[in-house]
């Protein structure tokens, strides 16, 4: 066999990952001692913790009062994309000094190609030990993982390994079915529930999981199933892009006076990426690898490339735009730009049919979820930051307890933990509509005798007809009822209601039965809810 007809060896891929990396920018930004407990919060649950808060009890997942519990000294951030990213660059800059291609995927993750490291270094061993040295120069731990697939060297750098060529399917079988989804860079979002189903299933390895034929995978399971199938296998879950990249993609934008401060920097990322998802979804194209690139007065030439799990949106773009001008501009004063930037610049390095990508109703890429946004950030530039409120999904035993409404653009926090238990909570479904005043009606039974509940929360006599108003229905249907006893050790606050699902047959002119949420605080019931 000649030269040219032997197999290639694979393009070996070197990760380097910084573990609990959002509590560690959050310590750093703050010029906390690595003494001290740090946790980041989201939606009141702990999304990272540094080693001292782990010694201490503190765990992902963790309320924040238990996580303070078990850690009184416990310093409490929230989560902040933007800090992570802008903490973070002074870590790929310094390895992109020593080995150029740095690929971010995350801050506190970046990916590179291991081949020309492990031939200036001597060996693959020598690169990953220079890389370590060289982000522990600026401060911060890391790990290195090698391995012939991208995937497979993320795991790898999560536990310190250098895996042999050939042998990744080897290295993965016996870990966790969970690996496939530790990493959100890598998996799309609803990867955790195929973990969660392949456990039910008994598959409780990679290997179990790598076992199945592709066909089965295909079959049986979605597409991101397939992508992680590939990844236990340790094939190559999205293979080197052959589509050419159609011309004019690249977009550019000239900057005068020059920017040197993020919140106008962040305001020509955002038109910037606009003008990019124009022309891809022009071109019928989603960009997988995006890199960003500047100039500045003197000639310095600024650039890092960020790859993505899946096609990026235009918000996704615009916010890595901002994260990495954020790291640029407020980073090392080392790294810094020694003048503001003239020129700012997106190349679409990798791109794949626009089909990878769901495309909104109105034609482009997300496109009228970005027309919805800025069309309600207006109406709170007239009225003020409080005329536009969304609804986050809150712990609670009714309907409207379920709901906390928040401003747009605040962190979507909700003001009870939807997770803990809430006895007596209504079953689903819930009611289409809640009235924001209930509105009183009558309960009866066959004989036109008042229904209400005994003390042990059960009716007192089966309903058969409701009254609203002047107008009555008869009952086909009914479920409850649904007993809630609140606050009972405090007589104050005490509460005591009962919800109850009624089905009202149809009435002279109506098209058919209603469905109704009722409820009785003990003198009397009122409509809390319609089903439509």
């Amino acid at each position: 066999m000649s030269s040219e007809d032997a197999p290639k060896a694979p393009a070996r891929v070197l990760a380097l990952w910084c573990a609990d990396w959002p509590a560690v920018a959050a310590a750093a930004a703050e010029d906390l001692p690595p003494t001290e407990p740090v946790a980041v919060f989201s939606a009141n649950r702990v999304v990272a913790c540094t080693g001292p808060a782990r010694a201490a009890g503190v765990v992902p997942g963790l309320r924040r009062r238990d996580a303070q519990g078990r850690c009184p000294r416990l310093h409490v951030r929230a989560a902040d994309e933007g800090r992570d990213a802008r903490v973070f660059e002074p870590v790929a800059a310094a390895v992109d000094a020593v080995v150029p291609g740095v690929e971010v995927l995350r801050p506190g993750l970046l990916v590179l190609a291991a081949r020309g490291a492990a031939r200036y270094f001597g060996s693959e061993e020598a690169a990953a030990e220079r890389l370590v040295d060289e982000v522990a120069a600026v401060g911060v731990e890391c790990q290195i993982g090698v391995a012939d697939e991208l995937s497979t060297a993320v795991v790898a750098a999560r536990r310190g390994v250098l895996v042999p060529h050939g042998e990744g399917a080897r290295f993965l079988a016996p870990l966790p079915v969970a690996e496939l989804a530790a990493e959100p860079a890598l998996a799309a979002p609803d990867r955790v529930d195929l973990v969660d189903l392949l456990r039910r299933l008994g598959l409780r390895t990679v290997g179990d999981f790598a076992a199945l034929t592709p066909v089965a995978v295909a079959s049986r399971f979605g597409a991101d199933a397939a992508a992680a199938h590939r990844s236990a296998r340790a094939q190559p879950e999205r293979p080197p892009s052959a589509r050419a990249l159609p011309p004019d993609l690249t977009v550019e934008l000239r900057l005068d006076p020059p920017l040197d401060r993020v919140d106008a920097a962040a305001f020509a990322g955002r038109t910037l990426a606009e003008r990019l998802h124009e022309r891809l979804s022009a071109a019928s194209v989603a960009c997988t690898r995006l890199e960003v690139c500047a100039s500045t007065g003197h000639g310095q030439s600024l650039s890092r490339i960020w790859r993505c799990a899946e096609p990026l949106t235009p918000d996704g773009t615009a916010d890595r735009v901002r994260w990495q001008l954020d790291g640029w501009l407020t980073g090392r004063s080392e790294a810094r730009p020694t003048a503001g930037i003239e020129m700012l610049r997106l190349d679409p390095v990798e791109v794949v049919a626009a089909g990878a990508l769901q495309l909104g109703l109105w034609g482009g890429v997300g496109a009228e979820d970005e027309r919805a946004r800025r069309a309600l950030v207006r109406v709170q530039g007239l009225l003020g930051g409080d005329a536009v409120r969304i609804g986050v999904l809150s712990g609670g035993r009714g309907p409207g307890e379920r709901v906390t409404v928040v401003p747009l653009g605040d962190e979507k926090v909700p003001a009870t933990d939807p997770a803990a238990p809430w006895p007596g909570r209504l079953p689903a479904p819930a009611p289409t509509a809640v009235l924001p005043v209930p509105l009183p009606v009558a309960l009866e039974d066959s004989s036109g005798r008042p229904v209400s509940v005994t003390d042990r929360g059960e009716f007192d006599g089966l309903p058969a007809r409701l009254r609203w108003g002047r107008r009555s229905w008869d009952l086909i249907g009914c479920a409850g009822p649904w007993p809630v006893d609140e606050r009972w050790w405090d007589q104050g606050s005490a509460q005591r209601l009962t919800r109850a699902q009624v089905l009202l047959g149809p009435a002279a002119g109506e098209a058919g039965p209603r469905a109704l949420l009722v409820r009785s605080d003990g003198s009397g019931w009122c409509v809390e809810g319609v089903y439509e």
